[in-house]
């Protein structure tokens, strides 16, 4: 099974595989100005343009029906500068690649998402982050960016260079310029040690201040119909590594998290009247563990089970209501859900529209099975994080519009005049940005 989007027959479809688009053309650039010819061609022949990477969003943020923009040959490292601890990397860099290719040069990211298989510039555009009590998304680790405009000049920008520009294409959404180059901070490679272990729900939530408090990357999961959860702490470490021993390590994040898991999940959708016992049994497969080992191994891991996903930030000290509310909500609906619950946090940051601008931050991710109807799951738990003032994640499952948008982000107005200037004609809208952004 492929971690990325497909394409047949001229229609190219997410990962998800709830969004399809058939683009008028597409191109593959290698380099960057083949990219800003493209862009100025597209223009010329009244084609929107849209560049797509492994198709991770639920959203159809980068659906077009112009010009569909690869940027599979814009990979690699262009520079390292030890000393003022950067990288800069190509936009379609996956950040597979980006994590192992820093690993081998003694370097690391601070914090990173759950999953790899995104490109460096499909992550950030769309604010992808981890967990984390004082680092945010991948995009708050951003110090310098490139894009291509829509007249087609290439456009540079960070803290000094652009600055209006450098506050708000962080996270981008597509919306201002195709980005070709990001520039990183880094640092030397570390350890971390995780901590997992099954906790009741009740638990986690009357002591979610100190387990955030205490760790610097806390997260949980919490098995739907169960007072379970999972949770794991990562922490600094001074070695020595103890990585998870192959077959342990086959056995729980192979077999138990994708293979089993994906039987369960398929016995779930054919039968949702077992849901509630094997969400029971799946929330006591997975026993205590301890590891140590360098960081994108301990922050990510596979997905190999296909979903479809909702997430909101809300306050993070609106996060143990949203949570009781959530519970309740699932005990009352008779709704059937066999995907557990993630949640993580982020500290405030100064990106415009940052799910964690300007406010300390909690995720609270629901998931159901591929496949699966999850309409009316998502639109109940949406209603729940809407009244707590939640921002979505760009790219998963919401319907919130720019109305509602302009509420919960207070420099939702920067970001529409900036992309006023920048993209007067709207060469890079599609029916998405056009109902988030106006």
């Amino acid at each position: 099974m492929s971690t990325t989007a497909s394409m047949k027959n001229g229609t190219w479809r997410n990962w998800g595989g709830n969004v399809s688009a058939r683009p008028a053309r597409e191109v593959t650039p290698a380099s960057v100005d083949e990219l800003a010819a493209a862009v100025r061609k597209a223009a010329e022949d009244g084609l929107k343009v849209k560049a797509v990477g492994t198709g991770h969003s639920f959203t159809a943020i980068a659906a077009t029906d112009g010009l569909l923009i690869r940027p599979q040959l814009l990979t690699g490292i262009r520079n390292i500068d030890r000393e003022a601890g950067t990288v800069t990397v190509e936009a379609g860099t996956p950040l597979k690649r980006l994590n192992v290719a820093l690993a081998r040069e003694g370097l690391s990211l601070t914090n990173m998402g759950d999953i790899m298989e995104q490109t460096v510039s499909g992550a950030t555009s769309t604010g992808t982050h981890g967990t984390g009590r004082d680092s945010g998304s991948i995009a708050a680790q951003i110090k310098g960016l490139e894009l291509v405009t829509a007249d087609g000049s290439v456009l540079v920008c960070s803290e000094k260079e652009n600055p209006e520009v450098f506050a708000a294409a962080r996270i981008g959404l597509g919306a201002l310029g195709i980005v070709t180059a990001i520039t990183l901070a880094v640092e030397p490679l570390f350890l971390l040690t995780a901590r997992e272990e099954p906790m009741q729900l009740d638990r986690v939530i009357a002591e979610l201040d100190e387990l955030w408090a205490e760790n610097e990357h806390f997260e949980f999961y919490w098995f739907p119909h169960t007072d379970s959860t999972n949770t794991k702490r990562n922490n600094r470490s001074a070695g020595p590594e103890r990585p998870v021993g192959q077959l342990t390590g086959w056995f729980e994040d192979e077999f138990l998290s994708n293979g089993v898991f994906q039987v369960a999940q398929l016995v779930g959708r054919a039968a949702p009247a077992t849901i509630p016992a094997i969400a029971r049994i799946s929330s006591k497969a997975l026993s205590a563990r301890t590891y140590t080992d360098i960081p994108y191994k301990v922050f990510t891991s596979p997905r190999r089970v296909r979903f479809v996903e909702m997430e909101y930030a809300v306050p993070r000290e609106a996060l143990a209501e949203t949570l009781r509310e959530l519970k309740t909500m699932v005990d009352r609906s008779g709704l059937r859900v066999s995907f557990p619950v993630e949640v993580r946090t982020a500290p405030a940051d100064d990106i415009t529209l940052s799910t964690a601008s300007g406010r300390d931050s909690a995720y609270v991710a629901v998931h159901m099975f591929r496949g699966t109807p999850y309409q009316a799951y998502f639109t109940a738990a949406e209603r729940i994080f809407t009244a707590h003032e939640g921002r979505p994640h760009w790219g998963k499952v919401h319907t919130r519009d720019a109305e509602y948008l302009a509420g919960v982000y207070p420099r939702f107005g920067e970001f529409t005049a900036l992309r006023d200037r920048l993209d007067p004609e709207r060469l890079f809208q599609n029916d998405y940005l056009r109902r988030v952004l106006g």
